[in-house]
């Protein structure tokens, strides 16, 4: 079971300026359109097709992620954010996934 964090949950910490590992999913051309940004916030791009492979190849490792810190894992809805979350997990990260992905993360800030 993959655990999930609310857009207003990430709002807060962003408000609290804490310091958050974004890692998001989706197509390099979707992340270059739009992506969440904040000082406090490094985002990182490795599309779902980079992560998927991980459960061909087993000794294949993610450099770009540490392994002592929360990475919260996005994508358009949420859906392919879970089964790479799933993925990554099963390589020992920490991660948790934004509920909703970024269409509930849009959506929350326009309530704002």
């Amino acid at each position: 079971m993959v655990t999930k964090i609310t857009p207003e949950h990430l709002f807060q910490k962003l408000q609290a300026e804490e310091n958050v590992l974004l890692l998001d999913v989706r197509a390099e051309e979707k992340y270059k359109d739009f992506h969440i940004e904040d000082t406090n916030v490094h985002s990182v791009n490795i599309p779902k097709t980079e992560i998927f492979k991980l459960t061909e190849e087993r000794e294949a490792v993610v450099p770009a992620l540490p392994t002592d810190q929360e990475i919260i894992v996005t994508c358009t809805t949420g859906n392919s954010a879970s089964k790479c979350a799933t993925i990554l997990t099963e390589r020992g990260l920490d991660v948790i996934v934004l509920d909703g992905g970024i269409t509930a993360w849009k959506d929350y800030l326009e309530k704002e």
